[in-house]
């Protein structure tokens, strides 16, 4: 009921909408779409699922677990044959894959597609190919600029490496206490865990004015 009253920054910044109006949409050319499928398609290693403005699509060949898993994450999810012929927006790809072997396939993608998409960790077995650019910090920008809003002004927080270049941007940078290393040295201040309420402990800090955010 609040969905035309509040802005998203989704898709890691591929799709921003505000008050029920899309601000922007980071589309993913069809060619380029075709080359990224065709060059996963050959690792049987990886499940893929190709996130759209409408849907999501993942393959219905893949396990049980691996479509239960990915609907908690995307209520819209449609079970296909193939990727071939979907009438959709793309915005990037998640790909499932076990924690431990992220970092080589994670370099073994940016060698092969780096040009067309860049592989984030987004953590917990998934990586995300995104967009050259557009990621949750140019989203974020986007909206400051329609408020007139400066970056000292932004409170963000994160855990992943899809959130690296938000946490650099914003005034108020918060990682996560479960955040990785690399996370933790581009935000400035920590955060508890999410399991014990981390985010709005912060949130309560900033409408308190308490360090450190008192004027």
């Amino acid at each position: 009921e609040l969905a035309n009253e509040i802005s998203f920054v989704a898709e890691n910044g591929g799709w921003v909408v505000s008050e029920g109006k899309d601000i922007f949409n980071g589309e993913l050319a069809k060619d380029d779409f075709k080359a990224i499928v065709d060059h996963l398609l050959t690792r049987t290693d990886i499940d893929i699922i190709a996130c759209g403005k409408n849907s999501a699509y993942t393959l219905k060949k893949y396990s049980d677990e691996h479509k239960s898993v990915s609907a908690m994450y995307y209520h819209r999810l449609e079970f296909v044959d193939n990727f071939d012929n979907l009438n959709d927006v793309f915005f990037k790809f998640g790909l499932n894959i076990s924690d431990d072997r992220i970092p080589q396939v994670q370099a073994d993608l940016h060698e092969a597609i780096g040009d067309i998409m860049v592989p984030v960790h987004t953590g917990y077995g998934s990586i995300d190919l995104i967009i050259p650019g557009v990621h949750k910090a140019n989203g974020l920008r986007l909206l400051q600029k329609r408020w007139n809003i400066s970056d000292d002004e932004v409170v963000v927080f994160g855990d992943g490496g899809n959130d690296i270049e938000m946490l650099r941007q914003a005034g108020f940078s918060f990682a996560m206490a479960n955040a990785h290393e690399p996370v933790v040295q581009a935000a400035k201040y920590r955060a508890g865990s999410n399991n014990e309420e981390g985010v709005l402990d912060v949130i309560d800090r900033v409408l308190k004015n308490e360090a450190p955010f008192t004027h």
